[in-house]
């Protein structure tokens, strides 16, 4: 900073003349650490004074600047509202605070004050300690409410600092989704300064009069529930009932996060409510069931969720799968495709006929990958057509049948309806019996481009599963053009990723048998605002692609053992799982532990 003390720590600005902060006050102590000068402080104030006060008087200060879109005159970067409350945390000396809705016990918060006070002091309680309870407030030098609210519950109140429009915007979240509760619950609305009923008193007041999944306070939560996990960028919403409580959790970029815990009828009137709007049967709760509904997103964007459910110990377990259309159908490029993969994949899939295969466990990406490169090759000439259990996404493009395993349609009967459907292209949801192998085999014999996923841990693996299922060896060799394997691995947040030593002993454990040379640097996960401080965000592919040249498969025979063909496949050009994650971590995409977490021993 501009001057320092006896101690050679910098000096703060003077604090304020009020306690409640003012532009001006603002303006003055950042021109007065050197961050804007005085003339950009007088633009802001003149731009916020005769008609636009009304307005400006409803925003806080912080956001009043951030509007004028400033660069700072220490670090050259942009003063938007999260900086601008870093910096205001430094001048009031208070811990600066990123709220993070997936951290936040909203019950309990909820119950610490009334959404009256919380709202007249433009605070809101962010964590509860057995000691003390940590309080978020965008005016640091406002100090009124403190006496109260220590009296009110008994504990210490430590202040932090948090961004004016999170609390803002939270405050009205979370009162109102445990306001939802309480009253689904039978409860109280939140109205004096113990605020919500605890658990126990809801589930007796809620015992004999369970929710109703039609209750409106069970529609706001099914809607808030919906919304949050959009936001959240989540890929599934399970909803697990227990014996006293309802747990909700998100999976985010590949790993589940705890959400919220209702009372138990409280959940089970949310699982009802999901039932009804996806068609499913409402009364029947011994059986799975699955179903799809459509809904918005909050920029307005159609987005599709697929539901199953499924009994358990303590009643239904549902889980939510959301397919977001810009999600599921991406480029090569969104993929993580490089270069080389590309051009050898799309070798496979550009010919007139044969199979095509993608392997890789549950939840790595295969269907992803069928459906992009189904809509790459797609056109007015040709005829897609596609057999699923159960379809994943409605396509306008393709031609879409479920299984339907109660009238006799499997896999193998729906391929032999398909086949009377003059098709170009089919793609089959798995290969799971010998059955359907035979029918994507004669498909490839007759002149069709067949797509299909196996569940194996590597490309040469699905060979010896279509030789185990009873697939003789020369049909194989006459069918199968490609198998690729595939994993997801998380990359690593743009924003805040770091540098980090080369370790070689990782490096060589990546790339072996081939001979790599080591990248100059790793990277390493930070955590930021535009991650929620996990280190990463968003995932990509690795992949391990195996066409089948004649030398290859010549070695597809009775006798041939998978190492030997995987040996092979290496020599043929096909670069392993962890081969092409060491390219990922040389181009500081990912980590050397994403990496090994996602894939087979066997890749070494």
């Amino acid at each position: 900073m501009s001057d320092s003390n006896k101690t050679g720590q910098p000096l703060r600005p003077p604090a304020p003349p009020r306690s409640t902060l003012t532009l001006r006050d603002l303006c003055t102590a950042l021109v007065s650490d050197g961050v804007i000068n005085q003339s950009d402080a007088e633009r802001v104030l003149s731009a916020n004074l005769g008609a636009a006060s009304n307005q400006a008087a409803k925003r806080h200060p912080l956001e009043l600047v951030a509007i004028a879109a400033l660069t700072s005159e220490k670090s050259g970067k942009k003063l938007d509202v999260d900086r601008l409350t870093q910096w205001l945390a430094y001048w009031a000396d208070q811990p600066y605070y990123h709220i993070d809705p997936l951290k936040i016990d909203t019950p309990a918060i909820a119950r610490v004050m009334s959404y009256a006070f919380a709202q007249r002091h433009g605070i809101l309680a962010v964590e509860i300690g057995p000691e003390e309870i940590l309080v978020a407030s965008a005016e640091p030098f406002k100090n009124d409410w403190e006496g109260n609210l220590r009296q009110a519950v008994r504990k210490d109140i430590r202040r932090v600092v948090a961004n004016p429009e999170h609390i803002r915007r939270y405050t009205v979240e979370f009162y109102q989704l445990a306001s939802s509760v309480s009253k689904a619950s039978g409860g109280q609305t939140t109205g004096n300064r113990t605020g919500q009923q605890n658990l126990e008193q809801l589930l007796e007041l809620g015992a004999s009069d369970s929710a109703d999944a039609n209750d409106q306070h069970v529609v706001r939560i099914v809607d808030w529930l919906l919304q949050y996990a959009f936001d959240q960028r989540a890929s599934d919403i399970h909803i697990e009932p227990r014996r006293t409580l309802t747990h909700v959790r998100f999976r985010i970029d590949g790993v589940l996060h705890n959400v919220y815990e209702f009372p138990e009828h409280v959940g089970m009137a949310i699982t009802s409510r999901l039932k009804i709007l996806g068609r499913l049967n409402v009364a029947e709760k011994r059986r799975p069931q699955d179903g799809r509904l459509k809904t918005r997103k909050p920029d307005n964007g159609e987005v599709e969720l697929r539901l199953a459910t499924m009994p358990t110990a303590f009643g239904e377990k549902m889980v939510m799968r959301i397919f977001d259309p810009d999600v599921l159908l991406k480029s090569y490029e969104q993929l993580g495709f490089s270069r080389e993969d590309r051009a050898r994949w799309q070798e496979a899939t550009s010919r007139p006929h044969g199979i095509v295969l993608v392997t890789g466990p549950t939840g790595s990406g295969k269907t992803t990958t069928l459906y992009s490169t189904l809509k790459q090759v797609a056109s007015s000439e040709l005829n897609v057509c596609t057999i699923e259990d159960p379809i994943e996404m409605v396509e306008p493009a393709f031609n879409q049948m479920q299984v339907q395993t109660n009238i006799d349609l499997s896999f193998a009967a729906g391929v032999r309806a398909l086949l009377r459907q003059d098709p170009d292209i089919i793609m089959i949801g798995e290969i799971r019996d010998l059955e359907t192998a035979e029918m994507a085999v004669q498909a490839a014999l007759t002149g069709h481009l067949v797509l299909s996923t196996l569940h194996t841990n590597d490309a040469p693996s699905a060979l010896t599963r279509m030789m185990e299922l009873g697939i003789p060896p020369y049909l194989i060799r006459a069918t199968v053009l490609g198998v690729m394997a595939q994993r997801l691995v998380r990359t690593l947040c743009p924003h805040c990723k770091a540098p980090a030593p080369v370790d070689n002993q990782a490096w060589q454990t990546l790339t072996k048998p081939w001979k790599a040379a080591p990248p100059k640097q790793f990277h390493r996960p930070v955590g930021c605002l535009e991650c929620r401080n996990t280190g990463y965000m968003g995932r990509a592919g690795v992949y391990e692609i195996m066409t089948l040249s004649g030398a290859l498969a010549s070695q597809i025979t009775d006798q041939c053992e998978l190492e030997q063909l995987r040996r092979d496949a290496y020599k043929e050009g096909m670069k392993s799982l962890r081969l092409s994650g060491a390219q990922k971590v040389a181009n500081g995409l990912t980590t050397v532990e994403e990496i090994l977490r996602v894939t087979p021993e066997s890749q070494r």
